[in-house]
């Protein structure tokens, strides 16, 4: 199995936290590009515009799996599949994903199985499941902090010692980056308003 990979030398680490199985070989990008005989493309970098979607399409007969939390596109091609890649969560033995049939999620799982990860799908919404879950975490401590409860470093240090988290949720808000999360609450408001971005936390997205 041949599997070119977009990301950065960041990323890269967090998506191969786990391993790698002896069938697999990685070829690693920096931005979308043909590879002779790949049986599939990871885009950790996508980015959500026509000409980006436009070099996948083109790929019609190869599973691509693209890092987009955001937005839901019924118009994508059913080898084209959506997933959680978030920095972060790409290092999880669980990858959230949407998929459109039994044939494109089991080479979904296949591949995902060759990084040691266990592909999951989950319905195709904004923020997918714990996207979603965290941003809201990281939302309400914009709100204590607002509030005056506590400190940025308290907060974190409380949620890592009280709830076993990996990282606080400002910790967690810098990872993701702070954008990331801001325009997923953004979008989620838009019909449920207990996701309403947190003032600060508006402010604070918008400045970087």
């Amino acid at each position: 199995m041949l599997v070119a990979v977009v990301t950065t030398d960041t990323l890269k680490p967090e998506w191969v936290a786990g391993g790698l199985q002896h069938n697999i070989e990685v070829i690693w990008l920096d931005e979308p590009a043909l590879v002779p005989g790949a049986t599939a493309y990871i885009d950790l970098l996508y980015s959500q515009t026509p000409d980006r979607l436009e070099i996948w399409q083109q790929y019609t007969s190869t599973l691509i799996l693209i890092n987009d939390v955001l937005k839901v596109n019924d118009q994508l091609p059913s080898h084209i599949i959506r997933f959680n890649g978030w920095p972060g969560f790409v290092n999880r033995p669980i990858i959230e994903m949407t998929v459109a049939g039994k044939e494109w999620m089991d080479k979904a799982s296949s591949l995902c199985a060759a990084f040691n990860k266990t592909a999951e799908c989950v319905p195709d919404l904004p923020g997918f499941v714990s996207a979603r879950v965290v941003s809201m975490i990281i939302n309400e401590a914009w709100f204590a902090l607002e509030e005056e409860i506590s400190t940025k470093e308290e907060i974190d240090i409380a949620m890592k010692l009280g709830t076993n988290y990996p990282y606080g949720p400002f910790e967690w808000g810098e990872k993701i980056g702070l954008n990331n999360v801001y325009q997923l609450l953004e979008a989620l408001s838009v019909s449920q308003s207990r996701y309403i971005p947190a003032p600060l936390l508006k402010k604070e997205a918008l400045r970087k």
